[in-house]
């Protein structure tokens, strides 16, 4: 285990049609993996992910297995062909569970469950059309905060920061009439940037707290493990200590916010200076680099990635 070497996780928005293609055809665990999935689930996940259509793969409920699937598929890859062994783990969101069930400390297929029905519960939670998120760049978190408050009009209206996933990008979240009357006022603050982002669900606010009601029946009847790798969450930014710790955890985590900013700050005071961002896309890795510009950062989203990775690996053990 290298205490210096974390390994992050991705969450939604990093998922593509015909994500992994190049690494299925080199590594039977890819397939391997998703067939497990598509077990539980009772669809052919694999085929979702590489034939689409993209409009599918983006629905909540399908989104998250999928990256849950392809994040833990490149893991067993990386765990396989390689003495790499991070000595911290942590996830963006959905991420989180991926790093839970890396660390042993949930059931690969558990994971899949609850992830699904996770997605479920947050789709039926918000009508079609009621919420939205959006993110707004160049105004620090005090400015933000401020805007949402601003935005909102009447007492029974939510809005709020969802995720601080960078320095200067912060991600807001409630109902849609708010979230435009805040990009707004982000603009007219001198917002480098205010726009909405495509998506069906509004995560991370009091929106979600039904869907989190929902999903605290089903973790209660989950099993989880204290981690074998120590596991970093959104909400406290602290490490699990306990099963009820990631059950109370992932619960709250719905309604919160995403506090990745401080989640890497973690990492860094933890001693880290090595970050390997296990899953498709390259998010994580994009907001890394704005938070701190010291770190050196491997992806695993493609053959290339997985190759430099396992040869600067051989060149350290070397």
């Amino acid at each position: 285990m290298t205490n210096n070497l974390a390994f992050v996780f991705p969450g939604q928005g990093s998922q593509s049609v015909g994500m992994l293609a190049d690494t299925a055809a080199q590594f039977g665990l890819v397939r391997e993996t998703f067939s497990e999935a598509s077990a539980v689930l009772g669809y052919d996940l694999w085929k979702m992910v590489q034939e689409g259509p993209v409009e599918e793969l983006d629905k909540t409920v399908h989104t998250q297995p999928a990256l849950l699937a392809a994040s833990y598929a490149l893991w067993r890859i990386i765990r396989a062909n390689s003495s790499i062994q991070p000595g911290l783990l942590a996830g963006h969101s959905l991420g989180e569970y991926t790093a839970l069930v890396c660390a042993n400390a949930l059931d690969f297929k558990d994971g899949i469950r609850l992830v699904a029905a996770r997605g479920m519960f947050m789709q039926e939670a918000v009508a079609p059309g009621l919420g939205a998120m959006a993110a707004i760049i160049g105004l620090d978190e005090a400015a933000v905060k401020n805007i949402c408050h601003q935005a909102v009009q009447s007492a029974d209206e939510v809005l709020s920061p969802a995720n601080f996933n960078s320095i200067g990008q912060i991600v807001i979240a409630g109902h849609k009439s708010a979230v435009e009357r805040a990009i707004t006022i982000a603009k007219e603050q001198g917002a480098k940037l205010a726009v909405s982002i495509p998506v069906s669900v509004p995560s991370h606010c009091k929106l979600m707290e039904p869907a989190a009601q929902r999903l605290a029946e089903l973790l209660a009847v989950t099993t989880f493990k204290t981690p074998e790798i120590p596991v970093i969450n959104n909400v406290d930014v602290a490490i699990y200590r306990s099963a009820d710790s990631i059950r109370d955890g992932l619960v709250r985590q719905l309604y919160l916010p995403v506090r990745w900013v401080e989640s890497v700050q973690a990492l860094l005071k933890e001693g880290v200076t090595q970050i390997v961002e296990c899953g498709p896309g390259k998010v994580l890795t994009g907001l890394i680099k704005r938070i701190d510009k010291n770190l050196q950062l491997a992806t695993t989203s493609d053959l290339t990635g997985l190759t430099a990775l396992f040869k600067l690996e051989s060149e350290r053990s070397a």
